[in-house]
């Protein structure tokens, strides 16, 4: 049996923009990214602090050191700039390596510079 548990999270990330004329997705600075444990094109639940949405989709890179959370798609008109955001991805594990497993989690202050938290 496989378990499905945290493995990365952007906790409390504000939204830098958004832009309704684009495919679909969510693009982060790509130090979030690295620092979060989350890939490119991997899915991402976001979860919209200021407004209560929520919102399945997948990430796209934005510049390193940008700082950018943007918010792309049909997802833009559930978000406004500035929005607090806290972003999670999921794995599935077993239990044998849930038991050790330890997810990679940033918090972020009012410009989205990140700590990564023990």
């Amino acid at each position: 049996m496989f378990l499905k548990a945290l493995k990365g999270k952007i906790h409390r990330g504000r939204v830098t923009a958004t832009k309704v004329d684009y495919p679909g997705s969510i693009a982060i600075d790509s130090d979030m990214l690295k620092a979060a444990n989350i890939a490119v094109y991997e899915e991402v639940l976001v979860a919209n602090v200021t407004n209560g949405q929520r919102v399945e989709t997948y990430v796209v890179p934005a510049p390193a050191g940008s700082g950018e959370i943007t918010v792309l798609g049909a997802a833009a008109k559930l978000f406004d700039p500035g929005d607090i955001v806290i972003i999670m991805n999921f794995a599935y594990m077993t239990p044998e390596e849930l038991k050790t497993h330890k997810p990679s989690v940033l918090a972020c202050d009012e410009n989205n510079h990140f700590k990564l938290l023990k």
